[in-house]
């Protein structure tokens, strides 16, 4: 079977959108009516304040209406959505898209074709991020006899090439000591086409980022082997601006930032009711982006451009250059945190030096409009042992990791007396192995043991 290259790929899909869009301006209008385009991804839920949410909340169209009173312009919103970051990429740097929101691998491939096409983009602000690269899952079938990244040799992988959940991907297998051009099949797929494969039975295993590993354990359309989480290098979404739209307009840049902190303070203060929004606009479960977005998710809503976040951005442009999807990328030019930090004003030094809340044992009862905190997963699984009928949802963090997982989808441990909970079966089996006399247990098991 032919197997074109990554790079060739995603050549064709920009030079498609050039060619359709060839000389464009987002920015539409004369100097009285202006249309700003902003392009988004719905379904990747770690972007909801500079996309889902915010669109859903209206923040943005309330800060450009302020501006046009002040200005005497009048400003109009065009939201685009989109599956993944490249196409989003592909537009801004046809003229048809001003601001853009995509994970940390894509940000560099913006960075990059950019330049390339003298359109040089800025990364400006972040949306939501995991510090130890919990945000991208690899999965398989629920009856799959793969235990291991290791068992992965020779199968049929899907992700989608040049994504985060892609640099995962070839990160773990390299750990594991697997080349990720040789030893595996990588399919190149959309998510949703990826995650149907692998209910199909065509393809081994599934890399993808937020929500949709999430999305299909919920579903019990997936388990999870790998978690990103074990490479312990941050990951994060971020918002991207063309240069030259930022310099024309930088008001209405700032109002998007404005909008973007307003969203983020509001899905920070009403997570439950953020992750209801999110689902109504994107038809996913809100337990599912629950898990991911609500307090002490997987994920962090901050948009200040971190340091350790700028640092890990530079340690993914080598992945990237030896996929050859990128060459050398200058970073330090890419990253302009100048609009944030004069939006946020004092502010700024307070949230560059906040840190992400631990994960914590949540319940959501069925008609409740906010979740229940536990101790412990044992305090957890006592709870719901009482209240089988009523629980819309548990969520625990993974012993070692600390990413959330529901319980009872997580592989559990009884360690003597204590009940640990872990995303992956191979994380599961590496504590018991290190903890003589402890064993793996159902989920009913521990159920029945801390009732």
């Amino acid at each position: 079977m032919k197997r074109t290259t990554p790079a060739a790929l995603l050549a064709a899909a920009l030079v498609s959108t050039l060619v359709t869009g060839c000389g464009g301006n987002a920015a539409a209008g004369d100097d009285k009516h202006v249309t700003v385009t902003v392009g988004y991804q719905s379904k990747t839920i770690n972007t909801v304040t500079a996309g889902t949410l915010l669109r859903s909340l209206g923040y943005f169209e309330r800060e450009l209406a302020a501006q046009g009173k002040r200005d005497g312009v009048s400003y109009k919103v065009k939201w685009q959505d989109y599956a993944t970051g490249a196409p989003i990429t592909a537009q801004m740097t046809a003229g048809k898209i001003d601001i853009g929101s995509m994970g940390d691998f894509p940000l560099l491939i913006n960075a990059a074709r950019g330049k390339q096409l003298n359109r040089p983009t800025r990364l400006v602000s972040v949306t939501g991020y995991n510090l130890r690269g919990a945000l991208n899952t690899v999965v398989t079938a629920p009856d799959s006899k793969l235990a291991s990244l290791e068992d992965l040799r020779g199968k049929n992988v899907s992700t989608s090439i040049g994504s985060a959940a892609d640099g995962t991907l070839v990160r773990a297998l390299q750990r594991a000591g697997l080349d990720p051009e040789k030893d595996i099949r990588k399919l190149n797929q959309q998510p949703s086409v990826g995650a149907s494969a692998l209910q199909a039975g065509s393809t081994d295993a599934l890399s993808q980022f937020v929500a949709w590993p999430g999305l299909l354990a919920f579903q019990g359309k997936a388990k999870a082997l790998y978690d990103g989480a074990e490479l312990n290098l941050p990951t994060f979404h971020g918002v991207t601006v063309r240069e030259d739209f930022a310099e024309q307009r930088p008001k209405v840049l700032d109002a998007f930032l404005a909008a973007q902190i307003e969203a983020t303070r509001y899905l920070n203060e009403h997570p439950v009711q953020a992750a209801e929004k999110v689902a109504e606009a994107t038809d996913l479960p809100p337990e599912v982006v629950y898990l991911y977005n609500g307090s002490g998710g997987i994920a962090t809503f901050d948009p200040s451009v971190k340091p350790q976040l700028v640092s890990a951005l530079k340690k993914d442009v080598s992945v990237l250059r030896s996929a050859k999807l990128v060459g050398d990328v200058d970073v330090d030019a890419f990253v302009d945190d100048a609009p944030i930090k004069r939006v946020y004003g004092k502010e700024y030094a307070e949230r560059l030096a906040a840190t992400s809340e631990a994960s914590r044992s949540e319940v959501w009862l069925k008609g409740e409009d906010s979740t229940r905190p536990f101790d412990s997963p044992a305090a957890l699984l006592k709870f719901v042992a009482g209240h089988k009928d009523d629980v819309r949802a548990a969520y625990v963090p993974d012993a070692t990791t600390g990413t959330r997982w529901y319980a009872d989808k997580a592989v559990w441990v009884q360690d003597g007396k204590e009940l640990r909970p872990f995303v992956t079966g191979s994380a599961a089996r590496a504590y018991a192995q290190a903890h003589p006399g402890s064993r793996t247990v159902s989920y009913a098991t521990a159920l029945k043991q801390a009732s």
